[in-house]
């Protein structure tokens, strides 16, 4: 593999980000220089001893002064955020920097889920009934708003990975439903990520259906699709796991080209312009809704479910596009693969996984990667952040691919102990 020219790129992301190392390797395979510009702290040098530039997410003005500082010393070449919270930012810096990317606009509105669908809606696209009510509303005078039906979703607007989705079929599930995810958005650890979204929910209608994912990149506006991933677990609810990824699509030849052409419609009506996009969708009787169309590549360590011929990472790829790279020739290897997002089970403290030599020899498994970290406490959804970890498979078809993730996790055994509650001095 041929090295590249001295590069320069600038990564947006948050310090705990799973795919900072993936892009890190990859940056150092090709012979680019990578930068970080993360949310690490200000006050001490270097905490993390990788040399990023510290910022802070919700301080577009002084986080733009310190990239820009960097760039003086040397430009950039390129632009990537991953990760939400980074996009904004990330478009402000591209255009600050005078490089390719996102209006700050457009990633905003990838962000927010009634923004997103504001903009689906006045292009034509289908969108579900929906509003959004201040989150210390009484849910009990929700419930009499003419607005309502059932069965609805209740979400909040700045979370993501299905944190705090919760489906309601009647009155009082959806009382219930608005109480814990109330709850959830006023603990600190949320309200620390200040997205600025902490104090709204979107309620609207439920879209029955199968998901699917889509990876791909904007090149000056004209999208290139990656992948096509299937959610062969069904995500009715009351709560939405996502466990498993699976490409490539099993979708027909024809569905498959309304649903990208749909993404293209949606990604323009949200005016995504240059970089990596990810959507997520539904497919039913209704027809094909956009569920999410965000300014960032797939999240944690799916990525590596991504794999371009000749063994090429989906961050080596978007590297090169942030550079100006063509890389329209880049094409999905011929393998199948499949991700599982290995879910929490219980709330606990995680203390030990076992099995894992047994799940490893597992027919197309290729790699176990556990997350989580002895002591850490562990929430199942809607609470859940985070995931055990993940479960890679390759196979000659997507059918052994999803077999092998799911017969490895069986095999798999996980020991959490129940948490201690704490209670407040009297």
């Amino acid at each position: 593999m041929s090295k590249m020219p001295a590069r320069r790129v600038l990564l947006l992301s948050t310090t705990t980000g799973y795919q900072l190392r993936s892009f890190d390797e990859a940056a150092r395979r090709i012979g680019v220089e990578l930068v970080f510009a993360t949310d690490r702290c200000n006050q001490l040098e270097d905490p993390w001893r990788d040399r990023a530039i510290p910022v802070r997410f919700h301080r577009e003005r002084a986080s733009l002064a310190a990239i820009s500082h960097e760039a003086s010393r040397a430009p950039f070449h390129g632009v990537i955020a991953v990760g939400d919270r980074p996009t904004v930012l990330g478009a402000l810096a591209a255009q600050a920097l005078g490089l390719p990317g996102n209006p700050a606009d457009a990633a905003a509105a990838s962000a927010n889920k009634r923004e997103t669908r504001a903009r689906l809606a006045r292009e034509g696209l289908n969108v579900p009934w929906n509003f959004t009510i201040p989150v210390r509303t009484p849910a009990r005078e929700v419930v009499k708003d003419s607005r309502m039906k059932y069965p609805c979703v209740v979400k909040p607007l700045g979370l993501s990975g299905s944190r705090g989705v919760i489906r309601a079929d009647t009155p009082a599930a959806f009382v219930a439903a608005c109480e814990r995810v109330q709850a959830l958005l006023e603990r600190l650890d949320v309200r620390a990520n200040r997205t600025g979204l902490e104090n709204l929910l979107l309620v609207e209608g439920f879209i029955p259906g199968r998901e699917f994912a889509v990876e791909g990149v904007m090149t000056h506006g004209a999208f290139q699709p990656f992948a096509i991933f299937d959610k062969p677990d069904p995500l009715d609810g009351p709560f939405f796991e996502e466990t498993i990824y699976v490409t490539p699509s099993i979708l027909g030849g024809l569905t498959q080209v309304r649903l990208l052409e749909t993404i293209v419609e949606a990604a323009t009506a949200l005016g995504l312009w240059h970089g990596p996009v990810h959507a997520e969708c539904r497919i039913g009787p209704e027809g094909i809704f956009v569920l999410e169309i965000a300014a960032r590549p797939i999240g944690g360590l799916c990525s590596r479910a991504v794999r371009f011929q000749g063994a090429v990472t989906l961050e080596e790829v978007l590297l090169r596009h942030a550079v100006g790279e063509d890389v329209t020739a880049w094409g999905q290897e011929n393998a199948a693969s499949a991700v599982m997002m290995i879910p929490i089970p219980q709330r606990g403290l995680f203390k030990e996984v076992g099995g894992v030599e047994a799940a490893r020899e597992v027919v197309g498994i290729e790699d176990i990667r556990i997350t989580a970290k002895k002591d850490q406490l562990l929430e199942p959804l809607p609470e859940a952040g985070s995931y055990l970890g993940f479960i890679f498979a390759r196979a000659r078809s997507s059918i052994e691919a999803e077999f092998a993730v799911r017969e490895a996790h069986k095999r798999l055994t996980f020991t959490i102990q129940g948490a201690i509650p704490v209670r407040s001095a009297s």
